[in-house]
């Protein structure tokens, strides 16, 4: 496999110890900028219990508290901004369709470094100048799809927003006739794309797709097979949450050793969820990122909920930024499905404002095809009239399988079941059964 320089090998390549000295200077222009500027962290950062002069390695930054998503959500939704709304530019949110969603603020020297850490990502993948971007993630509130779309113009390809709204079938014929030669999106979006080119009548030949870069699912090495195969490419891996930035947090080169963390923007630590102490290196526990070049959002020790394992061997690339698994899995009840995250508590409030279901329901998570797909069984209610009952429970499926799309951005299977047959069910019976490949 051909290896590609770095986007920026001046920072890429960097000299650990010059590293080291370089996140420590920006660390505390952060610290003292959120001192000075956010109330949140005046509280979490009292002086003189905690003296910012002091902070001088990052064995100091252990010292200083968590920052968490409910946190961020009760600053809802500007109380966590380091710089006046004039200043600005850009806000994306996270989901949070029935609770406060984490609104993100970007500044313009934040957009730039965005599609700096984005156009490593790319270039990290094989992407250049020559290449036919089509980017199908959400072109919304999120921050998916314009992550990658800067990042893509920085690299100087062609970029296509198709999103997610398009049609597969368009999206198809758009590949066709556009000569993509990259697709960014979800996997099992990828996979989907594949199973429905014989429907769009377009043959794998006529593609011209070289590169995928995929991100917003947990995917195994077999489904990544399965994709590669299924459409001729290479593929790679990228982590960006919304909260810390967006897509160009961290992403893997074509060696696939590892997700290549941009560590000149974040420092990075992996902790035990349960302690909150370091665990040893190479060990598995929560991913921790505080950012240190953000203006309008920085954020000090927050705790992602994503668990992985950091690699700080050097990589054969020749990149010296620490490396980080693969996701494998959560801390908290996040459900990660179709490219987007929610809460079992979502499901349950939305549930709630229907009439005619009971508030027992479950989820059942699974793959057809390697394709992630989402079923929501409900109960209904034994106070439903049984007049018309074929009738009245189509109407309720229907209505609950809308509002479910509408407010989570998911498209569930809803199938309602008889009363009281969830609530039944034996002590200690999941509410999400997730049959997916690891």
């Amino acid at each position: 496999m051909t290896q590609v320089l770095p986007y920026n090998p001046k920072c890429e390549m960097i000299d650990r110890e010059e590293l080291q000295q370089l996140q420590i200077e920006r660390l505390q222009a952060t610290l003292n900028r959120v001192y000075r500027s956010v109330a949140f962290y005046r509280t979490a950062l009292p002086v003189p219990k905690v003296n910012l002069e002091k902070i001088k390695d990052l064995q100091s930054l252990r010292g200083l508290p968590f920052t968490t998503k409910e946190d961020l959500q009760k600053s809802y939704p500007y109380d966590m901004f380091a710089v006046p709304l004039r200043d600005i530019v850009r806000i994306h949110t996270t989901s949070g369709t029935t609770g406060k969603p984490v609104v993100v603020g970007y500044t313009q020297n934040d957009l730039r470094n965005w599609r700096e850490c984005a156009a490593r990502l790319l270039a990290a993948a094989g992407v250049t100048e020559h290449d036919v971007v089509q980017i199908a993630l959400h072109y919304s509130l999120f921050a998916d799809g314009f992550g990658f779309h800067q990042g893509a113009e920085r690299v100087g390809a062609s970029v296509i927003p198709a999103s997610l709204a398009t049609s597969v079938a368009k999206q198809i014929i758009v590949m066709r006739d556009f000569k993509t030669t990259v697709l960014i999106s979800t996997p099992s979006h990828a996979l989907t794309v594949a199973a429905s080119l014989d429907e769009a009548q377009v043959h794998l030949e006529r593609l011209h797709l070289r590169l995928g870069l995929f991100g917003g699912e947990r995917w195994s090495d077999s489904l990544r097979r399965q994709v590669e195969q299924q459409l001729r490419i290479v593929s790679t891996d990228t982590y960006g949450p919304t909260e810390v930035m967006g897509p160009g947090v961290a992403g893997e080169c074509r060696l696939h050793e590892g997700l290549h963390i941009n560590e000149d923007h974040f420092i990075v630590e992996v902790i035990n969820p349960t302690t909150l102490e370091p665990v040893g290196s190479g060990e598995e526990g929560e991913l921790v990122l505080t950012t240190i070049t953000k203006e309008g959002f920085p954020l000090i020790r927050y705790r992602t909920g994503d668990v992985t394992r950091l690699d700080p061997a050097p990589c054969p690339c020749g990149r010296t930024f620490v490396r980080m698994a693969r996701v494998m899995g959560r801390t908290d009840d996040l459900i990660l499905v179709q490219g987007v995250g929610f809460f079992p508590s979502q499901i349950e409030e939305i549930l709630a404002g229907i009439d005619g279901v009971s508030s027992y329901f479950q989820i059942l998570l699974d793959q057809d095809r390697g394709v992630e797909t989402i079923e929501v069984k409900v109960e209904i209610s034994d106070k439903i009239p049984f007049l018309d009952e074929v009738k009245t429970i189509e109407t309720l499926r229907q209505q609950a399988a809308k509002r479910l799309k509408a407010s989570l951005d998911i498209d569930p299977k809803v199938t309602l079941v008889e009363p009281k047959s969830l609530q039944s069910l034996p002590e200690g019976t999941p509410r999400v059964v997730d049959k997916r490949p690891e």
